[in-house]
């Protein structure tokens, strides 16, 4: 009993009740022990493990269809329905681009704004701060 006596002495803020101290302590440990226990999805680390749940989910499959392509090799070179109908459309004006010129794969690039040559002076009074008399 002595021993919390002193402890709540000790914590006592000059002017107040000798409670008060020991109140904000314990409201200070109430707030760390919160800290401690948050759930991790408030520090956003549920959304990041979803993302890469996804990611993974997505690498099995492409596993999984290189594994079947793996075991039926003939199922992989027979040609699809799609690719029996295919027809190459024709070009509208018959000239193709060069084999060894890529097309562009970024845009151009603009030409720069066009300024006036001479900028047009704007009209400032003269002001004769402090005048001489």
């Amino acid at each position: 009993m002595q021993d919390f006596r002193a402890l709540v002495t000790s914590l006592a803020i000059p002017g107040m009740p000798e409670w008060t101290g020991l109140l904000l302590l314990l409201l200070g440990l109430l707030c760390a022990a919160a800290f401690l226990l948050m759930p991790f999805s408030v520090f956003g680390v549920k959304a990041r493990l979803e993302a890469l749940e996804v990611q993974l989910d997505e690498i099995q499959s492409e596993i999984r269809e290189l594994a079947l392509s793996i075991q039926d090799p003939l199922a992989a070179r027979r040609p699809g329905p799609v690719s029996a109908d295919w027809t190459e459309p024709p070009s509208l004006g018959g000239s193709r681009l060069p084999s060894h010129e890529a097309p562009r794969v970024v845009p151009p690039v603009p030409p720069p704004p066009a300024y006036p040559q001479t900028p047009a002076r704007r009209a400032e009074p003269r002001l004769d701060w402090p005048r001489q008399r």
